[in-house]
């Protein structure tokens, strides 16, 4: 099949240059257009990322010799796409949250969908904010956001933090399994690359946990809520509950974000192998569907008492995979368990590139 051309916003950032790497060889996309801010605009994608990329696998040839446009400017976005170079942009723009969320508006006015990494639209009302194994059925709020705002082919759909996803589709298959999820308990344990590049000074890492994110207690209490909710009345409504309490730490590991998770259920409480037996079994749309970036498992379960572990498992399944281990009784509430996931490429650009094949099987790209 002939590959569909994208274009990345951001493409010289941590998360961008995730992007490029993960759809080299990517069987339905083709990245065919780069932006970035005006200090990389004009230069090939090879001369803006010298000396700055990160990952270990390489950028292909085409890709390198492409020409970084300016994010800030729609038009010429709009102009790849009139030559064919452009069906939709991911965004994994690095400003202001006012800014993004005009700018990526602006892609959307211009006939561009949007599928966003960054967090400046996770709360507007009527953009779906997706994990597909969890809640697919938002995309479906694309044709009302599209009618309410005058948007003939564009649209926005965002992907949640980082940290939640390591452990939220566990958390999601045992309410799915009938088992009411009241009030959890979450500490993370999050991984430097989850702040870009420089990210957090090496000083304050190295032989070092801080104890603070800026905002991220917040998204990892109230994020989740929003993508358990229903849509009614043209917006996504919040589901009322679990109630989450979180503690989020950055922690010396370089890729990978780990949650250790208790939960408190209602009357129906499972057992240890009874959770276990739910997690083996759980598949969803994204795997029903065979979409190329879909886990095979979407929750892998270690029995060893000593995993997951960030350098051991984070890689599991493409890096797309939540990997659990631990799961016991909980003395506080009703049971724990610790999930780990691959934070810029499930919690990133993979699962932006998830959520853009799932909107491409639902006949929106």
């Amino acid at each position: 099949m002939n590959r569909i051309p994208v274009g990345v916003l951001g493409a010289t950032g941590m998360v961008g240059q995730q992007y490029i790497a993960l759809l080299r060889d990517h069987p339905w996309f083709e990245v065919r257009f780069v932006a970035a801010s005006p200090r990389s605009a004009g230069k090939s994608y090879a001369e803006a990322v010298a000396g700055r990329w990160q990952l270990a696998q390489d950028y292909d040839a085409k890709v390198a010799s492409l020409i970084v446009a300016d994010a800030n400017d729609v038009k010429a976005a709009a102009a790849a796409a009139a030559r064919g170079d452009c069906a939709f942009v991911f965004s994994a723009l690095e400003m202001g949250k006012d800014e993004i969320k005009a700018l990526e508006e602006a892609y959307a006015a211009a006939g561009l969908p949007v599928v966003s990494n960054a967090s400046a639209h996770r709360w507007t009302g009527d953009v779906p904010m997706l994990i597909p194994e969890i809640n697919h059925h938002h995309a479906d709020i694309i044709p009302v956001q599209r009618k309410s705002r005058g948007w003939d082919k564009g649209f926005i759909v965002v992907k949640p933090n980082c940290s939640i996803q390591c452990y939220m589709t566990p958390v999601h298959s045992l309410m799915e399994a009938g088992f009411e999820v009241r009030r959890m308990f979450v500490t993370t344990l999050q991984a430097v690359s989850g702040a870009g590049y420089p990210g957090v000074p090496s000083l304050d890492m190295i032989d070092n946990i801080v104890p603070f994110i800026g905002g991220e207690e917040e998204k990892s209490e109230k994020e989740p809520l929003k993508i358990l909710g229903r849509i009614d009345g043209g917006l996504i409504e919040n589901a009322s509950g679990p109630l989450i309490a979180a503690h989020c730490n950055r922690v010396p590991v370089v890729n990978g974000h780990t949650a250790c998770v208790s939960m408190e259920f209602g009357d129906r409480k499972p057992s240890v192998d009874e959770v276990r037996a739910v997690w083996k079994a759980f598949r969803a749309l994204p795997q029903e569907l065979g979409l190329p970036s879909a886990p095979l498992h979407p929750i892998i379960v270690r029995e060893e008492a000593d995993r997951p572990q960030p350098r051991k498992d984070r890689d599991a399944d493409k890096g797309m995979a939540v990997t659990v281990g631990r799961v016991r009784p909980c003395p506080l509430f009703d049971l724990r368990f610790v999930g780990l996931s691959h934070n810029t490429v499930r919690g990133a650009a993979g699962g932006g590139i998830l959520n853009a094949e799932l909107l491409k099987a639902k006949g929106y790209l």
